[in-house]
């Protein structure tokens, strides 16, 4: 009966073990959406810049909109996405956000960042705090 016991809570310790790595595994898989959505808005810079555009660059120019890639949590992204104030064609910061309420289901219990630092030198640094 002893030895029995004894397997259950390894059995147990090893499907908690096992589940914890799967949820992170899933949390970093919806990331691509993050990454797809910042690649999109970098490929848009850096077209703005081959065209010649000068000037600082809005998120609305360059396609953060509610329907495509939202500025705020909505029920079809796990992530929200800005640009910041001083975005120009030569170097612009990109961040992801992920939901913690009014995203996408299931939400995240923190709110984790992806970013991307883009410079028309061609260094792109990605970054971020949950390893998106």
């Amino acid at each position: 009966m002893l030895e029995l016991i004894i397997v259950i809570i390894i059995v147990g310790i090893l499907a908690t073990l096992g589940f914890v790595q799967y949820a992170a595994v899933i949390e970093k898989s919806r990331g691509a959406e993050a990454r797809n959505a910042i690649s999109t808005l970098r490929f848009q810079v850096a077209a703005k810049n081959y065209d010649g555009t000068t000037g600082t660059i809005t998120g609305a120019s360059i396609g953060i909109v509610t329907n495509m890639v939202p500025p705020s949590c909505v029920a079809t992204n796990y992530f929200s996405y800005a640009v910041d104030s001083a975005c120009s064609t030569t170097t612009c910061t990109f961040t992801a956000t992920r939901c913690t309420a009014s995203g996408k289901t299931p939400n995240a219990t923190t709110a984790g960042t992806l970013q991307l630092v883009f410079t028309s030198g061609g260094t792109d640094a990605w970054s971020s705090n949950v390893g998106y």
